[in-house]
């Protein structure tokens, strides 16, 4: 399951559905009841802030099975006032509602990966908080080399995505790829799962040998705008090739440096009439944003003061959130290197 479950949260009733809900899906994902009842914990927890302090507001949940094991992660997203002071909130006995203020602090202890980030709502920057939850069945033994975060949603009115990503990790190495089916509905969501089976099948095959096999197994079909993007941390290499309008940023945790990536016109199974890999450099510590055209361009992470040193999935979320256009598929994704790279 790649694309997360979404419950809006604006009542208290609604609370119960979404711990429900987590709790079918982890139990689904073949999680063990001490986990699933910790999930169930950190659920009614952020579904609860979300009626006590926000305007509006929406739990994500996503099971997972990726290389660091089984869980779920739950993301809760607000577009309320936002919150003055985050490391504070995490303390237990803190409050601004006249609770026991144990929650957010009870969220962190229960989660394996846990982050937070408000910001206060202004006239020219839309306010809120994001808190983000991954909930493992084993703790990592060793720590990868990488972090990311991915927001992904179908188009209104649509129950299947026309958007799809995958990100694999080998070692020292990372392949992504990022798919954007023509249009929305059945049709895009059959041909991005078209370009992920291509993808599944060779991840680290170089792309422009991917692309090629992309766009002979989608003639006939809707088509979609690709983007491969693969990192090799030991050599500082970061190599992209795109075709259609998936955006790419590459730039350094300070912001000192910046590289938009570039992808050529046109469309696998279309119309690709260029297929071009490029190779930039790749700085320690580099933090990587892609996105789908259902993202605006004209988001800025300066405007949000210390957004750039936050989780991955809480960078999405709050792209996603904000810049979001409201009439196609969307998908962000994030990816931060975790170290230096001395392998």
């Amino acid at each position: 399951m790649y694309c997360h479950a979404v419950f809006p949260v604006i009542e208290i009733t609604q609370v119960g559905e979404a711990r429900r809900q987590a709790a079918r899906l982890a139990e689904a994902a073949g999680l063990n009841e001490s986990l699933i009842g910790k999930i169930s914990v950190v659920v009614s927890e952020l579904a609860t802030n979300l009626v006590r302090y926000a305007k509006k507001g929406e739990i994500l949940l996503r099971p997972l099975n990726d290389a660091a094991g089984p869980g779920l992660e739950v993301i809760a997203v607000d577009h309320g006032p936002g919150i003055v002071n985050t490391g504070r909130s995490l303390e237990d006995g803190y409050s601004t509602g006249g609770t026991a203020g144990n929650g957010l602090g009870a969220v962190k202890r229960l989660s394996t990966e846990f982050d937070i980030f408000g910001s206060l709502a202004s006239a020219t920057q839309p306010g809120g908080t994001v808190v983000f939850s991954r909930m493992r069945a084993i703790p990592a033994h060793k720590r990868s080399m990488f972090e990311w975060g991915t927001i992904e949603r179908p188009a209104p009115h649509e129950i299947e995505c026309g958007d799809t990503w995958r990100i694999v990790e080998r070692g020292h190495e990372l392949s992504i790829l990022m798919v954007d089916g023509l249009g929305h509905g059945p049709q895009a969501a059959e041909s991005a799962a078209v370009a992920a089976e291509v993808f599944s099948v060779n991840p680290f095959a170089a792309p422009t040998e991917l692309l090629p096999i992309a766009d002979r197994r989608l003639r006939g079909m809707r088509g979609a705008t690709i983007a491969i993007t693969q990192i090799n941390a030991c050599d500082n290499k970061l190599t992209y090739a795109g075709v259609g309008n998936i955006a790419g940023h590459l730039r350094s945790r300070t912001g000192e440096w910046r590289k938009g990536l570039m992808s050529h016109n046109g469309t696998v199974g279309a119309e690709m009439r260029k297929v071009q890999q490029i190779e930039y450099d790749y700085p320690e510590q580099p933090l990587l944003i892609l996105h789908s055209d259902g993202l605006q361009t004209r988001w800025l992470l300066e405007n949000y003061p210390g957004l750039i040193n936050c989780h991955p999935a809480v960078i999405a979320a709050v792209l996603a959130r904000d810049f979001t256009r409201g009439r196609d598929d969307l998908t962000v994704c994030v990816v931060r290197s975790t170290s230096p790279f001395a392998i």
